[in-house]
């Protein structure tokens, strides 16, 4: 059985090869694709099979997704494409007769208001529309997603944010790569939809105080309005729409629009999910 995962360059799409092949399946039923198949040197050498694959060229879709039985579409990275950037991925994998697909989508994406979630739920209609079987993978937030500025948080000694008391059920990729090798390899998965996140949700208060007993420096969280917010991100230098992006889903954060407690991530990984201090911990040895 072939199993394809799109985006192998990228940090989840990686991370699931790697959860694949930790858990016994061969090399040579592995296809990872990437824009750049060139990047993926390491994983050739390991007698992965590797394939170019953009989602803007449905040719080289065409031949990336010959022969594969199962594939993992994950999400895009361009917000504002991805949408037709999927739809060509969808298509593509119907011409090539692929049996199953398991598409990376975000918290409750046929009901959810946030602005990130709109491209989901259209894919995952785009899904529905195909006929293919498929499950979608659900994710809440990445835990790198707040690890990844510890720099930025010590210096200042605040977390930033305009999430208010809400609580978010952030994961770190390898446990939602865990889950997905899961999906990807396994049978009977067909027309699930997982609600993934952390087994223990966190207020980014609280994500603050493990900050501050992980690094013993005092960091508290400052919540600010989603304009301030919003503003604080542009001076940070991130382009004004991607810090509204951000902005607006602190504000679903702040009325759950990211927190889950189905138990399905950790129920898929087969192991409970990484806890915050943990996490804080393997990101400040890599800093």
């Amino acid at each position: 059985m072939t199993l394809l995962v799109t985006g192998a360059s990228g940090h989840l799409g990686r991370l699931v090869v790697e959860s694949l092949l930790d858990r016994g399946t061969s090399a040579s039923d592995i296809v990872a694709t990437a824009r750049k198949p060139e990047t993926l040197a390491d994983l050739a050498e390991r007698g992965v099979e590797v394939r170019r694959a953009d989602y803007d060229d449905p040719s080289s879709l065409d031949t990336a997704f010959a022969g594969v039985d199962r594939l993992l579409l994950v999400s895009g990275s361009e917000v504002g494409q991805r949408v037709a950037q999927h739809a060509n991925a969808i298509d593509a994998a119907k011409r090539a007769g692929v049996g199953f697909v398991a598409y990376t989508s975000v918290t409750r994406a046929g009901t959810s208001d946030l602005a990130l979630a709109a491209e989901h739920r259209a894919t995952e209609e785009l899904l529905a529309a195909s006929g293919l079987p498929h499950a979608l993978l659900r994710n809440s937030w990445y835990l790198e997603n707040y690890t990844g500025q510890l720099p930025t948080v010590q210096e200042h000694g605040a977390v930033l944010g305009a999430a208010g008391d809400g609580r978010v059920s952030a994961a770190t990729r390898a446990d939602y790569a865990a889950a997905a090798a899961t999906v990807l390899a396994g049978d009977g998965h067909e027309g699930a939809v997982y609600e993934l996140g952390a087994d223990h949700a966190f207020s980014l208060a609280e994500y603050a105080a493990a900050v501050s007993r992980v690094t013993g420096q005092e960091v508290t969280y400052r919540d600010l309005s989603v304009e301030d917010y919003t503003a604080a991100l542009v001076a940070a230098g991130l382009p004004e729409p991607y810090a509204a992006l951000l902005a607006d889903s602190d504000r679903g954060i702040s009325a759950g629009a990211l927190f889950t407690d189905t138990g399905d991530l950790s129920r898929l990984a087969g192991r409970p999910t990484t806890g915050v201090e943990d996490a804080v911990r393997a990101a400040l040895v890599q800093v």
